[in-house]
């Protein structure tokens, strides 16, 4: 059984069947299956951001004159509101999270630090990274794949809407092709799209391995933790 394990949620994950903000019911069943896992591992999260805030370019700001930057940063704290509800549903269902952001906010959050997300894991809470990298030009897959090598995580798991990674869009080609495992230079060669080209490399040059699952069927981080083969394998 893996001992420390690195979670990627994306925002949208949380919205539900709306496709934005935070669905109740949708949160409460997440949070459960996280719990689930943390029980049997040390855990941390790195949620994303799009169920509030795609970016400037996205959203439309960019004609007002919001730039790059600066919805980037806007995206960052859209981050921090999610790392906190996830956070509070957790607690609601009997397991301790912490939220360390990159922004560090006092009465909100903590900022982050390596030591700090040690021993909190080591004390038997899951952490909730919030604020991505703490930088703009960064993806929340960055920022998943840079934490979970800095605190020696064991797998990252990039949980998502589909069972794995396949040749081409499986809800809009019916021939798409899954993959059961994957190399990295696979995966950047072939431009997949698991993740971006900075998230894949960086764990290529870590020897970071990352397993992409269907985060929506019940057991399923549970199952990975265990050691199962769930989803697609990268490494």
């Amino acid at each position: 059984m893996l001992s420390r394990v690195l979670v990627k949620l994306s925002g949208e994950a949380l919205a539900g069947e709306t496709g934005f903000g935070i669905d109740p019911t949708t949160l409460e069943a997440t949070a459960r299956e996280v719990a689930g896992a943390a029980s049997d591992v040390q855990l941390s999260l790195v949620i994303g951001g799009g169920n509030l805030f795609r970016g400037a370019g996205d959203d439309g700001l960019a004609a007002v004159g919001v730039d790059r930057v600066t919805g980037d940063h806007m995206g960052m704290l859209a981050t921090l509101i999610n790392a906190l509800a996830f956070r509070d549903a957790l607690v609601g269902l009997g397991t301790q999270a912490v939220v360390l952001g990159s922004h560090p906010i006092p009465t909100v959050a903590e900022g982050y630090s390596v030591q700090k997300t040690l021993g909190h894991l080591e004390a038997g809470k899951v952490v909730l990274h919030a604020g991505g990298t703490g930088n703009p030009l960064f993806t929340t897959d960055t920022a998943a794949c840079l934490r979970g090598i800095e605190s020696g995580a064991d797998l990252i798991v990039k949980a998502t809407k589909v069972d794995g990674v396949y040749s081409a869009d499986p809800l809009t080609d019916p021939d798409a092709e899954r993959f059961d495992e994957l190399t990295y230079m696979a995966v950047l060669d072939r431009r997949l799209g698991v993740m971006d080209l900075t998230a894949i490399t960086l764990c290529r040059e870590h020897g970071m391995p990352v397993v992409v699952c269907d985060a929506t069927r019940p057991g399923t981080l549970t199952r990975i933790v265990h050691g199962a083969k769930v989803g697609t394998r990268i490494s």
